[in-house]
């Protein structure tokens, strides 16, 4: 998740990641895997955690061996990029969001979207639950904790005309947020939340999904590899669609591997992320389920014009070269 907000266990997390990264990684795919599996890497966008679950059930499962896959999941970081570790072909498969893949292409990134992971984007604002602050126009003249450089809230900023906004460093904690009840930051719906709520602060969060910024959370690889190998990318969608599905209905087995993965987290907090995930419909879009892992040329089409308007494209393309709708249908209950 690029680049969310934590609370004050980011040190663990940068030291766990070091053993991750020396210990997980794979270059390439090779087909001579135990038991004749297709190994695959994928980048994960940030530390393992709930946000992650579906990946981190189909692998606990069983969901990749049983397409024929052997899949290890790289954990990302703060100084990771996944963008450039899928095209420099370090990982065949990466987490991303739309927006990125998008800019990541107008940058000469030869990628390509295969499914959506999320319908609806957890990124947003964070304000006390007795705020002011009710709607995104609200926010001029305040000062907000934002991390340098986001797209999302650039667009808030010419939609809303915050001409008078105040922006200051993001930190990875709500320390700031419990003591002043003044402070606003950025926040993904569910994560930050829970560590104000640990405090005693309830909150709101305004999503930018609401404000119209909207970008899917997707798995991608390159059009190379989509070109050279279909059926292992057909293989992947699958596994980690199903994965997916069975995460929002029961996460304990995703949970028991991530714990391990990442102590830094606890039971309480990935229960927290794993109901927001459901009440919030971000992975289905609708509690129906019909829409798990679909992406429209409409939502694309959108996103890329408002790239183009914020001048976050590089250089003029088609935005049907960002996606493939070829391995995702659906879903027949």
């Amino acid at each position: 998740m690029k680049k969310k907000l934590y609370s004050d266990r980011v040190g663990c997390c940068l030291l766990l990641s070091l053993v991750f990264l020396a210990g997980c990684h794979h270059s390439s795919t090779q087909a001579g895997a135990p038991g004749g599996l297709t190994q695959v890497t994928l980048q994960a966008d940030w530390y393992p955690q709930p946000e992650h679950g579906g990946f981190y059930t189909a692998l606990a499962k069983g969901y990749y061996k049983e397409e024929g896959l052997d899949v290890t999941i790289v954990p990302g970081g703060p100084y990771v990029v996944g963008e450039q570790q899928v095209a420099a072909g370090a990982a065949q498969f990466g987490m991303g969001s739309s927006d990125r893949i998008l800019e990541a292409i107008g940058d000469g990134q030869p990628l390509v979207a295969v499914a959506a992971t999320m319908q609806r984007d957890p990124q947003g604002i964070m304000v006390r639950k007795d705020s002011t602050v009710r709607s995104f126009a609200d926010l001029d003249g305040r000062t907000i904790a934002v991390k340098s450089g986001q797209t999302w809230f650039a667009y808030l900023v010419k939609r809303y005309q915050l001409d008078r906004v105040r922006e200051i460093p993001a930190t990875y904690s709500v320390a700031n947020f419990v003591a002043d009840p003044r402070y606003i930051q950025q926040a993904f719906a569910t994560s930050e939340p829970f560590f104000a709520q640990r405090a005693g602060i309830e909150t709101r969060v305004l999503l930018t999904s609401d404000a119209g910024y909207n970008p899917y959370r997707v798995m991608f690889t390159t059009q190379e590899f989509l070109q050279q190998q279909p059926d292992t990318v057909a293989r992947f969608v699958r596994a980690s669609l199903r994965g997916w599905r069975d995460y929002l209905s029961d996460p304990s087995a995703a949970h028991t591997v991530i714990a391990k993965l990442n102590p830094a987290l606890n039971p309480e907090w990935m229960q927290f992320s794993w109901q927001a995930l459901r009440d919030g419909n971000f992975v289905t879009g609708d509690p129906s389920g019909a829409q798990l892992g679909l992406m429209t040329p409409e939502r694309w089409a959108t996103m890329y014009k408002q790239l183009s308007d914020l001048k976050m494209i590089s250089q003029s393309f088609d935005p049907a070269r960002a996606y493939t709708l070829q391995f995702i249908q659906p879903h027949q209950p």
